[in-house]
């Protein structure tokens, strides 16, 4: 969800109405990088991650930005007072963004490989995984960001291992 949501934030940014799979990745890479990055050498860790954020189009300024924001709402949640009493204005609700064919190709082929699923209101949900849906950005062969994954040295192997064969279930 973290992922998601930094994701939709991205796509914000750029003003666009779809969530593409470079959105995702980005935010799986701020998100999650401490459990992604085993599947690269540890010698090449810091050119993934400058790779990571050029494919993803993370600037400097752009982060910089993300991270005052954060800061100035999290003061401000703690903030002590009548202003956290006080009702918010209500605002339009803003058009949720829609992914994009190739997100949602990739998410289906995420919820088939997932291993482990969960039961809500009789239907069986797929929990969906960082790697489980890395492993599928990276197998989406012919993509651009599938082809640039490759050039940097992916463990695909290890990653498909972990993901049908996983140690333990997912952290909720």
């Amino acid at each position: 969800m973290r992922a998601k949501t930094f994701a939709a934030m991205l796509a914000n940014s750029r003003a666009s109405r779809t969530m593409e799979v470079a959105d995702l990745l980005a935010g799986m890479y701020m998100c999650e990088w401490d459990r992604l990055s085993r599947y690269w050498e540890e010698q090449d860790r810091e050119r993934i991650e400058e790779f990571l954020r050029k494919i993803c189009r993370i600037s400097p300024q752009r982060w910089n930005s993300w991270i005052e924001w954060y800061d100035s709402e999290r003061r401000e949640d703690d903030r002590p007072g009548w202003r956290r009493l006080r009702k918010r204005k209500k605002e339009a609700p803003d058009e949720p963004l829609q992914p994009s064919a190739a997100l949602v190709s990739v998410l289906q082929q995420a919820e088939q490989l997932a291993p482990f699923r969960d039961t809500l209101d009789g239907r069986s949900l797929p929990i969906l995984t960082s790697e489980c849906v890395l492993l599928c950005i990276a197998r989406n062969f012919g993509t651009e960001i599938s082809l640039r994954l490759a050039e940097t040295g992916l463990d695909a192997a290890r990653l498909e291992r972990d993901v049908m064969f996983p140690r333990r279930a997912p952290l909720v």
